[in-house]
């Protein structure tokens, strides 16, 4: 399952030569997995946080980008779940272009589930193993 919104570009995101600065795309992922926890999920990341006490911090990434985004481009992002392991969860994040028939750029993030009190892994639980899907 995914989930795809419009992704608001303010200008503090974009180098001297007007295309997006390189490391924005890792903070764009996360900003997509808050938006896929609200809307795919439907429990924000902060009460998955503050009251389930779990958080899914990144332990790899990586990003390819095949055409650069311009300052002024309309661009949805695109997050994805493609995997759910024992404590981690894989994802895919694609970053459209309007009118592009494939990504402009498209990055893949693995997360692994934590307790927040000790910051040591645990098992997905079921409920949110069955929420999460898995592509």
């Amino acid at each position: 399952m995914s989930h795809r919104f419009a992704l608001l570009l303010p200008f503090g995101e974009f180098d001297s030569a007007g295309i997006v600065y390189y490391p924005r795309y890792l903070h764009w992922c996360h900003v997509g997995m808050e938006e896929y926890f609200r809307h795919v999920v439907t429990v924000d990341y902060p009460r998955l946080v503050g009251e389930h006490r779990l958080g899914l911090p990144a332990v790899r990434s990586e990003v390819e980008h095949r055409r650069p985004i311009r300052y002024g481009e309309a661009v949805d992002l695109e997050a994805e779940v493609i995997r759910v392991g024992t404590s981690s969860v894989e994802w895919r994040y694609r970053f459209w272009r309007a009118g592009d028939g494939r990504p402009a750029s498209e990055a893949r993030v693995v997360t692994v589930l934590v307790g927040m009190d000790d910051f040591e892994k645990v098992p997905v639980p079921d409920w949110l193993r069955a929420k999460l899907g898995s592509g």
